[in-house]
């Protein structure tokens, strides 16, 4: 299959595209190496998908990879620049789009929202708009758990309502998901949003709290604890959600009587962790206590996640990685990343 994979620089996109990859796909890779985190990260993932860093850096060029040859291109673009990117869906064959871009950060979208409205919204519009013009076979895209605000009743299943988005990046997600229904329902395009759970693992980005919280602890500096830890998240090692969204891939949703190809669903853990046991993890991966200041509650953030996985299961969706398993991988990474002893 062709696959064109947006957000192939990040955390999740450069996972998904080594998977495919290596299962012999055919992938172009396409980012806009934007500097909200440090791009050297970005540069060094591409890196190990057979692109290097010089090559990435010009806009609009379609580059081989040394590794992976003709099965992976990367092109580095901005999903706003409409022409161009309906210029690529033209020149090539895809059949399946992951998009996986967007401007993340719950907290972030507080301090500077344009640029989610921006990457989220307008990128998203002219994602769909090719996808209708070039009869795209399934588009997947990233949701969030963010959408379900403060919702009490858990686990949060995908038939419960999200009408109340408490940050800015919550409802440019879910705007994402009502966007993709119209286009659904209006040119019969097969879509599944997928509502992704506190996703950790190697390479994963430095503003995510594991990464912050092992940063701190390895240099002795003082972890900020939210909630004074009354938290819990449902973890989800990053293996668990590419797994999710390959089977997803591989079972579109279908079109039923009057009812749309469209599907919203969780990939999640299905079992959340306190924050406090989450860091006690982190503590016993690095071998240092850490020293903790308790903070109340930040806006925009809530107090608990929790993903009903029911329907992943029935695809036979498993989440198998421990939460111990899966810090200790990603310690060894952070500390082979910052050749820390």
């Amino acid at each position: 299959m062709q696959i064109l994979v947006t957000g192939a620089a990040g955390f999740i996109g450069f996972h998904l595209c080594k998977t495919l990859l290596e299962q012999g796909h055919s992938i172009i890779g396409l980012d806009n190496i934007n500097d909200y985190y440090d791009v050297n990260l970005k540069y060094a993932r591409l890196n190990e998908l057979g692109i290097s860093k010089n090559n990435a850096k010009p806009f609009l060029k379609l580059t081989k990879s040394h590794s992976f040859g003709e099965n992976f291109h990367f092109i580095r673009m901005n999903l706003e620049d409409k022409i161009e990117l309906a210029k690529l869906f033209k020149n090539q064959n895809f059949d399946i789009v992951c998009n996986l871009a967007a401007q993340a950060g719950v907290r972030y979208s507080i301090e500077n929202p344009d640029v989610y409205v921006s990457s989220n919204v307008i990128g998203f519009f002219n994602i769909l708009e090719c996808c209708r013009h070039n009869k795209i076979k399934h588009l997947l895209y990233a949701s969030s758990s963010s959408v379900y605000g403060e919702n009490k009743e858990v686990p949060f299943t995908p038939q419960d309502k999200v009408d109340h988005p408490i940050s800015l990046y919550a409802a440019t997600k879910k705007s994402n998901e009502l966007m993709a229904y119209t286009y659904s329902h209006l040119y019969n395009i097969p879509t599944t949003g997928i509502r992704l759970f506190t996703v950790y693992g190697p390479w994963g980005r430095p503003d995510m709290a594991i990464y912050m919280f092992a940063k701190a602890i390895s240099e002795r500096n003082f972890i900020k604890v939210f909630n004074n830890g009354n938290m819990s998240r449902d973890f989800t090692y990053i293996d668990d959600i590419i797994s999710g969204i390959e089977l997803f891939m591989h079972n579109p949703p279908q079109k039923k009587d009057a009812k749309p190809a469209y599907r919203i669903s969780n990939i999640g853990n299905g079992s959340p962790q306190s924050l406090m046991n989450f860091i006690k993890s982190i503590e016993k991966s690095l071998g240092i206590d850490a020293i903790k200041e308790y903070l109340p509650m930040q806006d925009g953030d809530v107090s608990q996640t929790w993903a009903d996985l029911s329907e992943l299961e029935d695809l036979g969706y498993k989440s198998t990685t421990k939460i111990e398993e899966g810090v200790q991988k990603f310690v060894d990474w952070f500390k082979s990343y910052h050749k820390i002893e």
